[in-house]
């Protein structure tokens, strides 16, 4: 089954593998009612000098992880996920948010497209395969 129907006719790019994991949650909440929790910290993205002061007044902060699931599993309090795509790789904020938060006791990844996040996530809440 592909996740990618809409996305087909723009480049894949991080954004897409993102809103593919996304469509992929929703289907599967029904199933999994953790998956509801999912959300996306817009932490990134092009802004003018203005709209980026204020963001940052208001708290947001360079390298967080673009999804969290705040569901605890298996002794960890919750999933953050960092979706790269290509050749992309962490940035050192990035990487310093991911180790922070796994001293505080979270899971964190870092997933290269939507294929390898949703496995991660199947992991974490313990998917079962059924017939």
């Amino acid at each position: 089954m592909s996740y990618y129907t809409r996305q087909q006719a723009r480049r894949r790019s991080e954004a897409t593998e993102q809103e593919a994991l996304i469509t992929w949650c929703r289907i599967f909440e029904n199933r999994y009612p953790e998956l509801k929790m999912i959300y996306h910290i817009p932490n990134g993205g092009s802004r003018n000098q203005l709209e980026a002061a204020n963001l940052k007044r208001q708290g947001v902060k360079a390298g967080v992880p673009d999804l969290c699931l705040p569901v605890p599993k298996e002794g960890y309090h919750g999933l953050y996920i960092e979706m790269k795509y290509g050749k992309n790789k962490p940035t050192d904020n990035q990487e310093e948010w991911l180790e922070s938060l796994r001293q505080y006791g979270y899971k964190t990844a870092v997933c290269y497209g939507a294929d390898e996040a949703r496995e991660t996530i199947k992991q974490y809440i313990g998917w079962r395969e059924t017939n």
